[in-house]
């Protein structure tokens, strides 16, 4: 019994071991673009990234994104700039300089109010452009992949493409012009382009 116990004690140093050589942390910058599932336009900025990478296939990663512009960008603006914060994981194996990943994590964008008086319409419930001039902070949810390619031992460039799924306020219309009283989930297309360090 003894022998089993010390021999299972030896393995999982063993393993943790392993586990403590193989980890590596990257910190990254990017360009960000992403769309709104209910209004027009690309709402572009500038984002930061720090990952633990605590497997070679394993990532575990934070995000903060800066929205620094007016949207949308034509008419009168709904929105001054916003900040969106995300929390995800990634898997995917390293071929060589290349690491594919798949990737999936929940977040909240933060949107400030209408930079100036915003008109609207006095029925109920209120357009959604309506109640996001207010200022909000929204739950999302992200789901995707993207490709990392190594351009040195400690550099590389990243390229992300995900589905980002935004849980608008309510009540107001939601698709298909139906009144939803606790809000909806919009889907639209969200990308980073950027590059980083591993430590």
């Amino acid at each position: 019994m003894t022998t089993r116990i010390a021999s299972f004690a030896f393995l999982a140093f063993l393993l943790s071991t392993s586990a403590v050589r193989a980890q590596s942390f990257e910190l990254g910058a990017h360009f960000v673009g992403s769309q709104w599932s209910e209004f027009n336009g690309v709402d572009y900025g500038i984002g930061g990234r720090f990952t633990w990478r605590a497997l070679p296939v394993i990532g575990v990663e934070t995000e903060l994104n800066w929205y620094p512009t007016e949207f949308p960008g034509e008419g009168i603006a709904f929105t001054g700039d916003r900040i969106e914060g995300l929390v995800a994981l990634t898997a995917g194996p390293t071929l060589g300089r290349l690491r594919p990943f798949v990737r999936a994590g929940a977040a909240f964008l933060k949107s400030t109010g209408a930079p100036q008086p915003f008109p609207c319409i006095a029925i109920f419930p209120p357009p959604l452009h309506c109640l996001l001039a207010a200022g909000d902070t929204m739950p999302a949810f992200e789901f995707g992949g993207g490709l990392e390619v190594s351009t040195s031992a400690r550099t590389f460039l990243r390229f992300d493409a995900v589905d980002r799924i935004l849980k608008y306020p309510g009540p107001t219309f939601g698709p298909a012009d139906e009144i939803s009283e606790e809000g909806f989930f919009g889907h639209a297309f969200k990308f980073t382009f950027g590059g980083g360090w591993r430590f």
